[in-house]
């Protein structure tokens, strides 16, 4: 009887363990950092496909965005923000809160979907945005663009998903160099940051976006690879996004690896480890 006890109480020590262990892990996530893994290449050349980072969410204070989402597709879990703090929504001060920074490299919810995007902040509340041939404005003004060369990556499947890069000098066969336009874009802040052009497309021309109070413009680095804001969501783009869906800044890369898998040590970035965002 005394094992069967030491037994049964040795299981209940365990199961305490892991509990305490997921709740800590939750609350660290919640409160202070969220993981976030780089999917596709709408930040090249900034972030990479395949760069592991983690969100600062104490960077602008907390809304209902702060919450945890879980998404398996293979087991059919699709959990929210929403779900665990969805009677927060639809407020738009946010706790301990401060506005992000024009230039800042943001996680947001996407207003619609609720999934997770990644872009750089253009416009705040009350400016006009506009494209003219693949040209930023912003209230009427150009920004400052730099020509800073090439930026070359091989032409192959890309992280987990075995996405294909856009090329500039396309269509190239697999293994060649794929070339993309690399330039300096300097905010009306100062934040100076790299962007990419592969050609003419078209939202290197567009209207004149004018971002509603409460309300953010977000941009991708890779301009003729991205979905963001210069996309209505009706369009299935990201529009504007409101302030109380924004998760965090995102500071650092952690880790990074070129390959279908983390595990794959021999695709590891190593010069990317503890990268500053810029």
């Amino acid at each position: 009887m005394a094992e069967k006890t030491g037994v049964l109480g040795g299981v209940v020590e365990t199961v305490k363990t892991v509990v305490y262990a997921l709740l800590i892990a939750g609350a660290f996530r919640t409160v202070l950092f969220q993981p976030f893994w780089i999917p596709s290449g709408s930040m090249k050349d900034t972030l990479l496909i395949g760069d592991f980072l983690f969100v600062n969410k104490m960077a602008y204070g907390y809304s209902y965005a702060s919450c945890p989402s879980i998404a398996i597709p293979a087991l059919g879990v699709d959990i929210g923000a929403d779900d665990f703090c969805g009677m927060f929504q639809g407020r738009t001060d946010r706790l301990f809160g401060s506005d992000p920074e024009r230039g800042d490299v943001v996680v947001f919810r996407h207003p619609v979907t609720g999934r997770d995007f990644i872009k750089r902040l253009i416009g705040l509340p009350g400016d006009q945005i506009q494209m003219r041939d693949g040209l930023l404005y912003i209230n009427d003004t150009p920004v400052v663009v730099e020509p800073a060369g090439e930026f070359v990556e091989t032409y192959a499947p890309q992280g987990p998903e075995q996405t294909l890069p856009s090329c500039a000098n396309g269509p190239v066969g697999l293994g060649a160099d794929c070339l993309s336009e690399r330039s300096l874009e300097t905010l009306p802040n100062g934040v100076t940051h790299s962007v990419l052009n592969i050609g003419n497309r078209s939202l290197d021309n567009t209207g004149v976006f004018t971002v509603p109070a409460d309300n953010f413009f977000f941009m991708g680095d890779n301009r003729d690879n991205s979905t963001d804001s210069r996309v209505p969501q009706a369009l299935n783009g990201v529009g504007f996004v409101p302030r109380e869906d924004i998760v965090g800044r995102a500071d650092r890369v952690m880790f990074s690896s070129a390959g279908a898998s983390m595990l794959a040590f021999w695709t590891w970035r190593s010069d990317r480890f503890f990268k500053a965002v810029e």
